[in-house]
């Protein structure tokens, strides 16, 4: 009977926002503002580094990969969600396409909290050990850190996912939230899902809480060196280079241990539907506001890049 329920076509929907077609129309274009303002904000931030020579550092090389993940991640939940908030009738997705969006949720959402902890040990090596710094931050150092974060997001995201497909789906297909996420997909298994739940919870630990225990261990090295320093100007300048990251780390982290380190018997569709919106739509669209305020030479660079397109948009004019 299950055999037979797992070949046969499965079809999942979401669970609308809301039943009223003015509310569902008002979330619409306020996902789509946060939506363009986080592609706008993300790729902006990439053109920015990738065009000034003098932000081809290891730092700046870290915060570009960060928000390329950022703008792949965004446009794994955002687009399909955009399209079921406008629809008027239930847009149904197939147990294959269910499956990507998953995968690739789980895979750009876990390289991208490993690559902040990546960048918690660049802050480290550059405030602790700042006359090693280059010899340590090679860029060979620094594209295998890179790639090495999307190799393990890659291997734990596959891994997660096949496990979680192979279950025998033969419930309801609505899918208590606006994207396939792993405990509501789970939920709607009818099978036993204890070693899913275990499974999820040890990819949780890897990718949640090793990687926080880690950038809290640089942290604390990081503040003694900074506290050490004699110059006010000089701590200022140390901690203005940290404050926008750990921010970022905060409002990652925070999210993400709401959701997948708490007990799975714990979970709340209704707190599910709030935190995801957070970690999905406003986390990605603040990181790279958070980033540009509080980063000198970054928001100095955007300033000249834009006043270079702005000089020749004037040329062209005339």
């Amino acid at each position: 009977m299950e055999e037979g329920n797992q070949t046969g076509m499965v079809l999942f929907h979401f669970r609308p926002f809301s039943k009223l077609p003015e509310v569902q129309m008002l979330i619409f274009v306020v996902f789509l503002m946060m939506y363009l303002v986080s592609i706008g904000g993300n790729m902006s931030i990439v053109l920015t580094i990738w065009i000034n020579r003098c932000l081809h550092t290891p730092m700046y090389f870290f915060l570009a990969n960060l928000a390329s993940l950022e703008i792949f991640y965004s446009s794994t939940i955002a687009p399909l969600t955009l399209a079921s908030v406008l629809s008027t009738e239930r847009t149904v997705v197939s147990l294959a396409g269910c499956g990507a969006q998953m995968f690739f949720f789980i895979f750009l959402g876990s390289a991208d909290c490993i690559l902040l902890a990546v960048m918690a040990y660049d802050r480290f090596v550059a405030i602790c050990r700042p006359l090693r710094y280059t010899l340590i931050m090679s860029w060979h150092l620094c594209v295998q850190l890179a790639l090495g974060s999307l190799l393990l997001g890659f291997i734990l995201a596959m891994q997660l996912t096949v496990l979680i497909f192979r279950l025998p789906f033969c419930s309801s297909k609505e899918i208590s939230l606006f994207y396939c996420d792993v405990l509501p997909v789970m939920r709607l298994a009818c099978a036993d899902t204890h070693v899913h739940e275990a499974t999820l919870f040890v990819v949780s630990v890897i990718v949640l809480t090793i990687p926080f225990l880690l950038i809290t261990l640089s942290y604390v090295f990081i503040v003694d060196a900074i506290l050490k320093i004699r110059s006010a100007e000089g701590r200022h300048k140390a901690f203005s280079t940290c404050s926008s990251h750990l921010t970022v780390v905060l409002l990652q982290y925070g999210c993400g241990s709401l959701i997948y380190l708490c007990p799975s018997s714990s979970y709340s569709p209704e707190r599910g539907q709030v935190v995801s919106v957070v970690y999905t739509f406003i986390t990605p669209m603040l990181n790279p506001l958070i980033y540009s305020m509080r980063n000198r030479e970054l928001k100095d660079a955007l300033r000249r890049v834009i006043m270079k397109l702005l000089l020749v948009q004037t040329q062209e004019t005339f």
